[in-house]
Parts: C-alpha cells; structure tokens; sequence
C-alpha cells in the first residue's frame, strides 16, 4: 500500500503540481510535436524513482513513464471541446489503473490477487450498488409520488444534479458506515436539509417538500444498510 501512495503522489505532483497550464495548452496544439509532452513524460519517471528511492525499482519506474506518455497521447489525439471532461476522466482513472499494475508487478503478486480476494468483491459489490442501481430503484419507488409540477423546478438546476448529488452522498454514507463514522451521517443529512429544504420551504410547495423528504430518507436508507451488510460480510470473510 505504501508503495502505492508513493507512486500515486508522484502522479498528483506529476500530473497536477508541477504541470503548468502553458504545457497543457502546448500539448493539445502540437500533440505528439510538444516539446513539454516529453518532458512531463520525464518529470513522472523521475519522480516514481525518487520517491520510491530503490534501485529495482528503475526499470518499473521507466515502464510508467512511457505508459503514462502513451496513455497521454491517445487522449490528446481522440478527444475534443466536448469530449474533454470525458477523456480526463478515463485519462486519469488508466494511470491510477497502470499504478496499481505496476504495484502487484513489483510486489510479485498476481493481478488474480484480486480475484481471490472475499473483501473485495464485497466491497466492490457495495460501492457499485449504492451508484446507479440504487438511483434506479429509487426513481421508481417514488415515482409513484411525483409532484405535478416537478418539471417547473428542474428548470432551475444542473442537468442531473440531483442523481449527482443522491450517489454521492450515499457514498459518504457508505464509507462512513466502514468507518464506524456514524455521527458524520446525520451531519450530512443536516447539511443537505439546509441548503434543499431551505429552497422547498420558500417555494411553499408541501408536495414538492414531501417528495424530497421521501427520496432522500430512502437513499440514506438504502446507503446505511448497504454499509452495514457489507461490513458484516467482510467480517464474516476475515
């Protein structure tokens, strides 16, 4: 695991602390051309080898260099203005991916390791639920109470904010369940009714009001007894 942290701090530094936005900018006009390409290629060799400070480590370290420049110069050759956001994500979740790789390679263990570990399938399994599956089960449950005039009111917010905001935060459920972090539960829940409810109040809308209170009650539900099955899984796993 520390080799892990050591590698993905190089990455945070590489990739966010000491790349200037002028390079970015250089990069996806020259593309493979950029002279700063190369040298952020460098710059997260040079830092994995620092960092981790092991001999051995030198050819692995060399190995993420050039799959991080190879990984760089597919995103900078198939995305475009809209497509952006897109490709950083998957930019940066196939560097962490090559991290970890790099780490079970090193360590000698098999990327079957995984495969045969009981916690986290568990752990997987939970996190994945408490995402999309539940927003779909949710949507449907209360479906059944939509308030007639819930499309005057999604004028007024972020394209699926509201799916956004209920995955999220069935997260920071989930993991404060993991934790044994109880008391952050009902902080959130406190949070959340003051910056949603505040606004359902003022629109003097009790069906509306009602609607919300349903979901969010259910989503907080469904995130807690999540947490708390998988937990008593991987216990009984152990």
């Amino acid at each position: 695991m520390i080799l892990f942290i050591k590698l993905l701090l190089a990455h945070l530094l590489g990739d966010f602390i000491w790349q200037p936005t002028s390079w970015v900018t250089d990069k996806e006009i020259k593309k493979h051309k950029s002279v700063f390409l190369y040298l952020h290629i460098l710059i997260h060799g040079v830092l994995a080898a620092i960092l981790v400070w092991e001999i051995n480590f030198i050819p692995y370290a060399v190995l993420i260099a050039v799959t991080h420049g190879i990984i760089d110069l597919i995103k900078l050759n198939f995305q475009q203005p809209k497509t952006k956001r897109s490709w950083f994500v998957a930019d940066q979740i196939a560097h962490v991916l090559i991290l970890i790789g790099i780490v079970l390679l090193y360590e000698n263990k098999a990327i079957i390791y995984f495969w045969q570990n009981n916690e986290f399938w568990i752990l997987l399994t939970g996190i994945l639920f408490v995402t999309k599956p539940s927003s779909i089960i949710i949507k449907t449950i209360i479906s059944i109470w939509s308030p007639e005039n819930e499309n005057t009111h999604a004028d007024n917010s972020l394209a699926n904010a509201g799916n956004y905001i209920g995955i999220l935060e069935r997260l920071f459920v989930f993991c404060f369940i993991l934790t044994g972090h109880f008391e952050a539960i009902g902080f959130l829940l406190a949070a959340k009714s003051i910056f949603r409810f505040g606004d359902l109040k003022e629109a003097k809308d009790r069906k509306l009001t009602e609607y919300v209170l349903i979901g969010t009650l259910i989503s907080f539900g469904i995130a807690i007894v999540t947490g708390l099955v998988v937990q008593a899984l991987i216990l009984q796993s152990l």
